[in-house]
C-alpha cells in the first residue's frame, strides 16, 4: 500500500512540475523583449566567468578554486537559483532574435536549450549528491558545471545579439554584465 502511495505522490509531483514548466514557457513566449530583459535576475558575470573558465580551460594546477570558495563566490543556493531562473529567460531572448536572424538564431537556441538542460541536470545532481551523501567532490563538479553552462548560454546570447541586433546588444550586455558587488557578493 505504501508503495502505491509513493508512486501516486511521485506522479502528482511530476504532473505539477510539467504544468508549472509549461505555464512558464507560455508566459515567456508571450512576453515582450523589454519584459524579458526586466525578468533577468542579477548574476555576477565576473564570478561566473572565473568559475566557468577554471572548468572549461584547464591548466597546470587545475584545482585553482576550492569548493567552499566556489560556493561562496557564486552566492550559494541563491546564486544557483538565479542562474536557473535566468536560463529560461536567456533561451526566450534567443528565440526572440529569430525575427531578425532565423538561421543563426535557430542554431543558438538549440545550443542554449542543451546548455540549459545541462545546467538543470547539474543543479539537480548537486542537490542529490548533498542529500544522499555522495560527498562534496561530486557537488563541486556540479557547481562548476552549473556555472559553465550558464556562462556558455550568456556568451552565446551576447554573440547572437552582437551580430543579429546590434542596437539591442548594449542594453542586453548591461543586463547580463552584473558585477559581484552589484549582486551583493564579496570577492
Amino acid at each position: 500500500m505504501s508503495f502505491l502511495l509513493s508512486l501516486l505522490f511521485i506522479a502528482v509531483v511530476l504532473v505539477v512540475l510539467c504544468v508549472r514548466g509549461s505555464r512558464k514557457k507560455t508566459e515567456l513566449s508571450a512576453a515582450s523583449w523589454d519584459q524579458l530583459v526586466a525578468r533577468l535576475e542579477p548574476v555576477p558575470a565576473d564570478v561566473i566567468s572565473k568559475v566557468a573558465l577554471d572548468y572549461l580551460q584547464p591548466r597546470k594546477g587545475q584545482v585553482s578554486i576550492q569548493t567552499d570558495e566556489m560556493w561562496f563566490l557564486l552566492g550559494g543556493n541563491e546564486g544557483i537559483r538565479r542562474m536557473q531562473a535566468n536560463a529560461d529567460v536567456l533561451i526566450a531572448l534567443a528565440g526572440f532574435a529569430q525575427q531578425w536572424n532565423l538561421q543563426e538564431s535557430a542554431i543558438v537556441v538549440e545550443r542554449m536549450r542543451r546548455d540549459g538542460l545541462a545546467l538543470r541536470r547539474s543543479s539537480r545532481d548537486r542537490y542529490l549528491a548533498l542529500l544522499l551523501g555522495y560527498g562534496r567532490s561530486k557537488a563541486s563538479f556540479s557547481v562548476q558545471e552549473v556555472a559553465s553552462s550558464y556562462y556558455l548560454m550568456r556568451q552565446q546570447l551576447l554573440a547572437l545579439y552582437k551580430t543579429s541586433h546590434a542596437s539591442r546588444y548594449p542594453r542586453l550586455a548591461v543586463a547580463l554584465g552584473h558585477s559581484a558587488a552589484a549582486c551583493g557578493l564579496a570577492i
